[in-house]
């Protein structure tokens, strides 16, 4: 993979993983417009590294503060919405556990469906018209510090359903919090949050299975290139999407969402 590719799909990646547009239909989609090859297991294990380093860095004094009031464990002047939910750590504990299951069961399937761009559009218009639905109907009444486990099993079990392409993770577990009431920011700190161990499992899962191949000579350069822009981008995103959203509703995203299915299955049409 020449080295400018791996800079814009690394782009690509850090963009989408945190904004609520779906960042597996954006790498599927990407191939097909541009004529390249499959970037291949090796870079999407780089990319998705990346973005874990994003979401570590970004939030760790979080996740230092979230570990430590789960034991008891004082944390000295730590976040407010954090310190008034001292069972945060379990409720993500419980939010993690169904889409790590569906995951694995479904992996095959859903590597599967990526390929199939009417499906990659349509999920995206309809998850796209759910967040706008969201917005109009979520009374946006509670932060971190008021998420219970109702919450978490909800939106644990909708994020499982971001294994199919076109969906987005951020996108239907920032909708279904919302869908709870809980306020945009609230809901995207909680699902940021979430992020993390299902980012890593998923990184530790596609280096293990890099182990059992190996890393092809001709690829390290990408593969590095990969992490780091991934990782930089992600980052940034992160600290862009949170302050939007402290002031500003989802619509942006909404209609890129529609727009962006019309133009996928236009796509998928022209290309049959």
């Amino acid at each position: 993979m020449p080295i400018w590719q791996a800079v814009v799909l690394g782009t690509i990646q850090g963009l989408t993983e945190f904004l609520p547009v779906s960042s597996s239909a954006h790498l599927a989609v990407m191939p097909y417009i541009f004529g390249w090859k499959d970037q291949g297991i090796e870079f999407d294990i780089a990319v998705h590294f990346g973005t874990l380093l994003a979401v570590l860095g970004y939030f760790f004094r979080d996740w230092v503060q979230v570990i430590a009031q789960a034991f008891g464990l004082r944390t000295g002047s730590g976040d407010p919405a954090i310190a008034g939910n001292p069972q945060l750590l379990w409720l993500l504990v419980v939010a993690t556990i169904p889409a790590g299951v569906i995951g694995l069961l479904f992996e095959k399937q859903a590597e599967a469906a990526g390929n199939n761009l009417y499906m990659v559009g349509a999920l995206s218009i309809v998850m796209g018209l759910l967040m706008l639905w969201a917005e109009n109907r979520g009374r946006q009444t509670r932060g971190l510090d008021h998420v219970m486990v109702s919450d978490a099993l909800s939106v644990g079990v909708a994020q499982a359903l971001a294994v199919m392409p076109g969906v987005s993770r951020s996108g239907i577990t920032i909708t279904t919090g919302m869908f709870r009431d809980l306020s945009r920011y609230g809901a995207a700190r909680f699902s940021f949050l979430l992020s993390t161990p299902i980012i890593g499992g998923a990184a530790l899962k596609n280096f293990y299975d890099m182990y059992k191949h190996g890393l092809a000579q001709d690829q390290v350069a990408a593969f590095v290139v990969g992490i780091v822009v991934s990782a930089v981008v992600g980052a940034l995103t992160i600290r862009y999407f949170m302050n939007f959203l402290r002031t500003r509703s989802l619509g942006v995203f909404v209609t890129y969402r529609v727009l962006f299915g019309i133009m996928v299955i236009a796509l998928a049409v022209f290309r049959s």
